[in-house]
């Protein structure tokens, strides 16, 4: 079985900074990309940033500049640097991976999820 276990967050005031850290464990075969998507009261989940086993990222374009995403996949943990946070950026933060398990197919799997709350 595969976890994802996310740390970080919390609360910070209007143009602060937080990092959040996630790290995949389990019966992982392949994985194929880590990222992290949000989800605000009232809407929908969506993604903030993602990195590929090559390297390769993507951001939301709400948050390029200002956010950036590492990853280890060796490793298998992904981190997400936010600066000059504001109030929008408030939300839940979910880790996602894409992973191949053993014995079994290639699907999404998700953290708990971390709040981020961006308040003064």
């Amino acid at each position: 079985q595969v976890q994802l276990v996310e740390s970080g967050g919390g609360l910070v005031q209007p143009g602060g900074s937080l990092r959040l850290s996630c790290t995949a464990s389990g019966s992982i075969f392949t994985l194929y990309g880590m990222g992290w998507y949000r989800q605000a009261p009232g809407k929908q989940r969506e993604l903030v940033a993602v990195i590929s086993s090559s390297g390769s990222t993507n951001y939301a374009s709400s948050v390029k500049g200002r956010f950036t995403i590492s990853g280890d996949i060796a490793r298998k943990t992904v981190s997400l640097q936010m600066n000059s946070l504001n109030s929008e950026d408030t939300a839940v933060y979910y880790c996602n991976a894409v992973i191949k398990e053993l014995g079994s197919g290639t699907r999404d799997y998700w953290g708990q999820g971390t709040q981020v709350t961006v308040s003064s």
